[in-house]
């Protein structure tokens, strides 16, 4: 029986790219969305289940899962895709967004989580791979709501994944960064709503400097991604981060592994520094 792979947000970018490169290796997709009214293309493949998944609404997520097993069998899969970023200084944004960042980007990835396990457990085997970020291991100016989702995904994937061993279930992440997606036009939507403080608009022109030269490297395309992903799920190996991204992403996170602490944090203000008004 062909392998069954559940992925949230595949409506574009990464999600859509691994929900088509999953499904040209002969698995079976369950490719969730918000509106899947609205596709497409994914609709056209024979092995792709297009389904209505909201991170934001456990309802959904159990019916999700539920229409999958029904239609291919069984799930072995999970993949958690779904987020985006909120970008903007932290007093700008408003309380809302705030926790809108946290349900989709931390409580979402929870909830479709917490909704499988019992399906995995009563199976005795599965795997959980979610879609973390570079920004789950560095942090940088104008994302310190999305850094904080990041890490709190980070943390809460390692230690479940040390609870799940024994159950043979893996979890695993993988960490995309400078990768070419709608993310830049996603953060700059979720930031439009901010409040505009005036304060702050020199170094926001500094941090928009330092983000011109990161998006001006060559970017990674989602489906480097999805190869990633792919081979995260396929190699058997027990490895717990797999990390893909530009020449400025791998840089970063160089820099923030071998730099001490403070030393990371001393050259971050330096070149926020640097990019200052006189």
């Amino acid at each position: 029986m062909k392998q069954v792979i559940l992925i949230t947000g595949a409506s574009s970018g990464i999600g859509k790219a691994t929900a088509k490169y999953f499904a040209a290796q002969d698995w079976n997709v369950i490719a969730t969305m918000r509106s899947p009214e609205k596709e497409t293309e994914l609709t056209q493949l024979s092995n792709v289940l297009v389904v209505k998944l909201d991170v934001q609404d456990p309802a959904t997520i159990n019916t999700a899962i539920q229409t999958g097993i029904d239609h291919f069998g069984q799930i072995d899969v999970l993949v958690n895709n779904a987020g985006y970023g909120q970008a903007g200084v932290f007093e700008s944004v408003p309380p809302e967004q705030v926790i809108k960042q946290f349900d989709v980007n931390v409580f979402g990835v929870m909830n479709t989580i917490r909704a499988i396990l019992p399906y995995f457990r009563k199976r005795g085997e599965g795997m959980i791979l979610n879609i973390s970020s570079g920004a789950g291991q560095f942090t940088l100016p104008t994302l310190s709501l999305y850094n904080a989702s990041k890490y709190a995904l980070e943390g809460f994937s390692e230690a479940l994944s040390y609870e799940l061993s024994p159950l043979n279930i893996k979890v695993k992440i993988v960490e995309p960064g400078g990768t070419e997606t709608n993310f830049n036009a996603t953060t700059a939507n979720e930031a439009s709503g901010n409040l505009q403080l005036d304060d702050y608009k020199p170094f926001l022109a500094s941090a928009g400097k330092m983000f011109e030269g990161m998006i001006a490297a060559r970017l990674a395309t989602v489906d480097n991604v999805a190869e990633v992903i792919f081979t995260a799920i396929t190699d058997g190996k027990d490895t717990f981060r797999y990390v893909i991204g530009n020449a400025e992403f791998s840089a970063r996170m160089k820099a923030r592994k071998e730099m001490s602490d403070q030393e990371y944090i001393d050259h971050m203000h330096e070149r926020i520094s640097e990019n200052l008004p006189q």
